[in-house]
């Protein structure tokens, strides 16, 4: 796929009012310069949430979400980058670019769609006609109400039904093959690759067909479950059966319970546990972490309570503990030998699986179980050894409350102090206001910071400081960063706070950035010019220092050069002029 231009995210974002974008969605009530409401994203009784009209950007106190119109589109009409994209463009009367290789990729996707979308209502027609397929449904219990719901269908048996359907010429089974739906042979023999199974069909985000996982009606019949291959289309490790059928259930979901079957999910629903979604015969991935938090604050995770179970729920929480921001909640649920959720539900129905649900065990129980297991935490050797397992692991977890409790947590079952695991940088502090102990000075930010932090509020300050930088080369802590957001306010003056957070949205300083965008400073424009002026001229002394330090090191190392004596002493004359 084609990459949208930067200079048209930024025109985009400058076109659009982000509190109208978000007023449309949740009421906004004014405070000041900024509106305020409860948190979409969060169950909350008192505001925390607010949109700056100035910045273009969108904060919550209270779990953190954050980001600008585009974001606020992605996080909650839950639409992909390139969809919310096109929305915020028909709003503002702007044509997405696209080029030549964009286009062509549309026109070769639309085909196979279009032969996915033909193949599922061919399937759908044969279960109308399959008393067998149809048998078998109503053995567990799948109205048709629940079969329409998930487009259920049935793949003949013989070798040739779908193909002699819609593969009416070559062109039509070379795209038949490449969304995979059909097999071959040694021999080179081309026959249809789902025989005598129910079909379910895979939608992706947008309710579109991407592929099958068909199951076999007579358990001797080979493998259980068949999926279709990865495609251009399809790819297992970022899909989740279910999702789209969830999203149209609910407007707000409040959690995603993840199962490993099709027919768990479709039993699910059909006792009206509508929240069910399933990997695609994959462990759970970090794509399908990001997606399922993306779409619901609490996901659910529901496996077997055997040892292959407990090893999946292992994969499952390293996969979302670096998801872990707060307001976020894992949970696992451990089935009892030989059952599943389709048995299940039958058997308690939907109140009985939600109540198992509410004594799932949390994710930082399951986390210190699992690691202490062969641990012996009565002797020092045992907790050294589980601090030395926790700590890379908990180093992982977003900045905040989750984040520092489980350390605490570690620090309670081992005596071992986990605070400076994930020690931040000097610009990546949190930007939470602490206040300093009794008789102690407050902590003065450093000169990068404080620089950065003017930028952010007012990027067209940058432009008070032109090119070179004449702290180039300083070895600090955000000086790379410092000098990289100078480049890009000045590649592009017009540009907004949000628009400047936007190009960090995906990094990993994205976070701590848009943390410093909300903290409040004292003073106007004029005076934030004035401070970011002296930071600079502060670092540039710093640099000249940097250098002194270095040729007198070397000095008394190993002497110096004739060039490396005048540079020294035109150093030390400097220094005394800027003082």
């Amino acid at each position: 796929m084609a990459r949208i231009p930067d200079a048209f995210i930024d025109e985009l974002l400058a076109r659009t009012d982000i509190v109208e974008v978000v007023g449309a969605r949740v009421p906004l009530k004014r405070q000041g310069k900024e509106y305020s409401a409860c948190c979409p994203f969060h169950d909350e009784r008192s505001p925390s949430f607010t949109v700056s009209p100035v910045k273009q950007f969108y904060h919550c106190f209270g779990c953190g979400a954050h980001g600008t119109a585009l974001s606020f589109l992605m996080n909650y009409d839950r639409l992909e980058f390139l969809d919310a994209v096109e929305e915020l463009a028909r709003r503002n009367g702007m044509e997405v670019p696209k080029e030549t290789q964009r286009r062509n990729q549309d026109d070769d996707s639309r085909e196979l769609y279009t032969a996915l979308e033909a193949a599922s209502r061919f399937f759908q027609k044969q279960l109308a006609g399959s008393d067998k397929a149809r048998t078998y449904l109503d053995g567990r219990g799948v109205d048709e109400a629940v079969r329409a719901q998930f487009s259920i269908g049935y793949a003949p048996d013989g070798f040739s039904a779908l193909r002699d359907a819609l593969g009416t010429d070559e062109r039509r089974m070379k795209l038949l093959d490449r969304a995979g739906l059909f097999s071959k042979n040694d021999r080179g023999h081309v026959y249809d690759k789902f025989r005598d199974r129910v079909m379910f069909p895979i939608f992706d985000r947008r309710g579109r067909v991407i592929a099958f996982g068909g199951r076999v009606l007579n358990k001797d019949d080979g493998p259980k479950y068949l999926n279709s291959p990865e495609t251009a289309l399809f790819h297992k490790g970022r899909e989740l059966y279910g999702l789209w059928q969830v999203r149209q259930a609910h407007q707000k979901i409040a959690r995603l319970i993840v199962v490993e079957g099709y027919m768990d999910v479709v039993s699910l629903f059909q006792y009206g546990v509508t929240e069910a979604v399933a990997t695609l015969g994959t462990a759970t991935t970090p794509d399908h972490a990001e997606l399922l938090f993306r779409n619901a604050p609490d996901v659910y995770f529901c496996f077997d309570g055997d040892a292959a179970g407990q090893r999946a729920a292992w994969r499952a929480l390293e996969s979302v503990l670096p998801r872990m921001k707060d307001g976020r909640q894992a949970m696992f649920l451990f089935l009892p030998q030989g059952e599943d959720p389709d048995s299940i539900v039958r058997k308690e129905g939907a109140a009985g699986f939600d109540a198992r649900l509410q004594q799932a065990t949390p994710l930082s129980q399951f986390f210190f179980d699992e690691l202490g297991k062969d641990i012996r935490l009565s002797t020092l050797d045992g907790k050294a050894r589980l601090a030395e397992r926790a700590r890379p692991l908990l180093a992982q977890i977003p900045d905040g409350a989750f984040a520092d409790l489980m350390r605490q947590r570690l620090t309670e079952l081992t005596g071992v102090g986990a605070a400076n695991a994930n020690a931040p940088t000097a610009v990546a502090m949190p930007a939470r206001a602490r206040r300093p102990a009794q008789g102690s000075p407050a902590h003065k930010p450093s000169l990068v910071r404080s620089a950065i932090v003017r930028l952010l509020h007012k990027p067209a300050l940058a432009l008070a400081l032109p090119a070179p930088y004449g702290f180039a080369g300083l070895r600090q802590p955000g000086v790379d960063l410092l000098i990289e957001l100078l480049d890009t306010v000045h590649a592009r003056p017009d540009i907004s706070t949000g628009a400047l957070l936007e190009h960090y949205a995906e990094r990993e300083e994205g976070a701590a950035l848009q943390k410093l965008a909300m903290q409040d400073i004292p003073g106007d424009e004029e005076s934030w010019r004035v401070e970011l002026l002296d930071a600079a001229h502060q670092l540039e002394k710093q640099l000249l220092q940097q250098r002194i330090d270095e040729l007198q090191a070397k000095q008394r190392e190993s002497g110096l050069d004739e060039a490396d004596k005048y540079e020294l002493r035109a150093l030390l004359q400097a220094r005394v002029a800027r003082h």
